[in-house]
């Protein structure tokens, strides 16, 4: 049996499934979700609904980016790789709130039960296609559906954390909603799915924005200006294969979350009032942003603001940008002097 799963390229390590495919599965989701949001973010502001078309087409393949991505990690031979495309089909729409989550565990079985049989029958055209594509739906008809609850059980601590006082609040909503962002799990999904806005949706843009903005100031050492814009507006997902193997580099960003949650609802009173999704985007494509700005047109409209003033924009501006960076990049380099954060634990792959 160990020769031969050794022959079909099959390794069961924390590296394989836990880092490389990780890792390959933020880039296709980077490649589909968060560019496709960029740029229909950037058509809709603009107007120009061609972009809108674009941004939609691209977001829509998530799934099958992700799942093809992750074959690619795992070495999966030509016919598994692209029957992965369904099976990453099936799992991100089953899976909810949890898409990402369901991806990353069914294209992985899905992937290896493909590279058993591939290559072992004289009819492989036929046989491979089916067993991977076979076993990805049957898995994402079990599991994907679970996995969508357990993440949207995220979504109801949110609901409890908008109960309490506005600084507990501020901390918890921003810590989760910040875990959630970085975790493959769809952030933007939860709070959609519960229509967060107001203090509580400020205070989500909050916590995003101190995952994506504290990763790509404090490894700016290790990834210069690639990283900073990959990671500041596209996704601190990319972190993730790293925060495997050194948890201890999400401890900047979650400090930051914790800080900056309470003075978006406490201080600066920020409040998303535009669409939920953008809740949970933080600054990937400057969602977040557009999604607070939107808002504060909406609250024009309806009356309850007056205009828009310049407190408002220092206050985006301190939650989204300034603050997050200032932060994590001072506990970073005070985890880094006493050895908990090391030389390129926080490298991205090419």
């Amino acid at each position: 049996m160990k020769e031969f799963l050794k022959r079909k390229n099959i390794i069961f390590s924390m590296k394989r499934y836990g880092v490389d495919c990780l890792g390959a599965m933020a880039q296709g989701l980077f490649c589909s979700l968060l560019i496709g949001t960029i740029i229909k973010t950037l058509g809709q502001q603009i107007g120009m609904e061609y972009l809108v078309t674009i941004g939609t087409y691209a977001t829509n393949m998530a799934g099958p980016a992700m799942a093809i991505s992750i074959g690619f990690a795992l070495q999966a031979p030509p016919l598994v790789l692209f029957s992965l495309a369904a099976v990453g089909g099936a799992a991100n729409e089953l899976g909810g709130a949890g898409g990402p989550l369901a991806v990353l565990i069914i294209a992985i079985l899905a992937a290896e039960c493909g590279k058993l049989v591939s290559k072992e029958t004289k009819v492989d055209i036929l046989v491979t296609p089916f067993v991977t594509i076979y076993v990805g739906v049957a898995f994402s008809t079990l599991l994907a559906p679970g996995i969508g609850t357990v993440a949207s059980s995220l979504g109801r601590l949110i609901m409890w954390a908008t109960d309490l006082q506005p600084f507990l609040m501020g901390i918890i909503v921003s810590v989760v909603v910040g875990i959630a962002l970085t975790l493959p799990i769809s952030s933007a999904a939860i709070c959609a799915a519960l229509s967060l806005t107001g203090l509580a949706g400020g205070a989500a843009v909050a916590g995003c924005c101190a995952n994506m903005v504290g990763f790509a100031v404090m490894s700016f050492k290790e990834n210069k200006w690639s990283g900073l814009v990959s990671q500041g507006l596209g996704t601190s997902m990319l972190q993730m294969g790293n925060i495997i193997k050194n948890p201890r580099i999400w401890i900047p960003p979650i400090i930051a979350s914790a800080a900056t949650g309470p003075l978006a609802t406490c201080i600066f009173k920020l409040q998303m009032n535009g669409t939920p999704v953008a809740s949970g985007m933080g600054t990937c494509g400057l969602v977040g942003q557009i999604g607070v700005y939107t808002g504060w047109l909406n609250d024009m409209a309806l009356g309850n603001k007056i205009s828009i003033t310049a407190m408002d924009w220092i206050s985006l501006i301190m939650i989204s940008f300034i603050l997050p960076a200032l932060i994590s990049l001072f506990v970073g380099n005070f985890l880094r002097k006493i050895g908990w954060i090391k030389e390129n634990d926080l490298k991205l792959e090419n």
